[in-house]
C-alpha cells in the first residue's frame, strides 16, 4: 500500500496542500474516491486513510496502525564530502537501513568544496531523496538531512551523542575487528549513536585527534577497505543486526 508522509498533526479530514505529494498521489499514482493509503504525520504514527475528494486532495484517518520499524536506537551517520553524487546514494540507502539522520562535514581531504548557497541547494536535493526512500522502506519517521559548512560547528555536536564512532581504515588495517562488535554489546534502546565516516581520501590524522579528544573511539569495518559510499551501509547493517537481528 502507498505511504506518504504528510505535514501537521492528525485530524479529520485531512488536506493535503504539499505540491509535490499532491502531484503523485492524484496524478502519478490517480488516486480516487475510496482509494485507501497511509499517512504518516510528523508524530510518527502511521495511518490507513481513505480518499473523499480527490479534487480538493481530502482523506479520512480511518484508523492508527500498529506498524513501527524504526530501530531501537537512533544513528547518524557523518561522511566527509565525497566528489559527485556519492552523497545522494549514501541519503537513499542510509534511509532504507535504518539511519536517523545523515549529515556531511567539509573534512580536511575533501577535494570538493561547497559554499552556503550550494550547500543549501544539495540539501534540499537530499532531503527528497530521503523522503522518497523513507515512504518506500515504510519507515515512520523522515532522517533529517544536514549539511555542515564548517566543520567546527559538526565538533560541537559529538558531545550529543552516547557513543561517537570513527570508521578509521588504519585500524582495519591493524587488524583491529572486535572493538565495533564489542562496543554494539554494550548500547542500550534509546541510545544516540554517530558514525564519522572521511571522505575519499580519508581521515587526518589532525580529525583523529579532534574527534578522539571529544571522546569518539576508532573502529575497524571488517577486514576489507570500503568506498567512502560503502562504509556507512555497512556499519548501519552491523547495528542492525546488533540491536533487532541478534536479540
Amino acid at each position: 500500500m502507498q505511504q506518504y508522509f504528510v505535514k501537521g498533526k492528525a485530524g479529520n479530514p485531512v488536506i493535503i496542500t504539499d505540491k509535490d505529494t499532491i502531484k503523485h498521489m492524484f496524478q502519478v499514482m490517480r488516486l480516487v474516491e475510496d482509494d485507501e493509503v497511509v499517512l504518516v504525520f510528523e508524530d510518527g504514527i502511521k495511518r490507513l486513510a481513505r480518499v473523499i475528494s480527490s479534487s480538493n486532495y481530502q482523506f479520512d484517518i480511518v484508523e492508527e496502525l500498529a506498524d513501527h520499524v524504526e530501530m531501537p536506537v537512533q544513528v547518524t551517520i557523518a561522511s566527509g564530502f565525497p566528489k559527485g553524487d556519492k552523497l545522494d546514494l549514501v541519503t537513499q540507502k542510509a534511509t532504507e537501513l535504518g539511519a536517523h539522520a545523515i549529515w556531511a562535514y567539509p573534512a580536511d581531504w575533501s577535494v570538493v568544496k561547497w559554499d552556503g548557497k550550494k550547500l543549501a541547494k544539495k540539501e534540499e536535493k537530499l532531503a527528497k531523496i530521503a523522503l522518497g526512500a523513507a515512504e518506500q522502506s515504510k519507515r515512520n519517521v523522515v532522517p533529517e538531512v544536514k549539511l555542515f559548512e564548517k566543520k567546527s560547528d559538526f565538533l560541537k555536536t559529538l558531545t550529543d551523542f552516547d557513543k561517537v564512532f570513527i570508521a578509521y581504515e588504519e585500524t582495519a588495517k591493524a587488524g583491529e575487528l572486535a572493538t565495533l562488535a564489542r562496543e554494539l554489546q554494550t548500547v542500550k534502546a534509546g541510545q544516540k549513536l554517530l558514525f564519522i565516516f572521511g571522505s575519499e581520501g580519508g581521515i587526518s590524522p589532525k580529525e583523529i585527534d579532534a574527534f578522539e579528544a571529544a571522546g569518539s573511539i576508532k573502529v575497524g569495518l571488517g577486514p576489507r577497505i570500503m568506498r567512502t559510499e560503502t562504509a556507512p551501509l555497512y556499519a548501519l547493517s552491523a547495528v542492525s543486526y546488533a540491536m533487532e537481528m541478534n536479540q
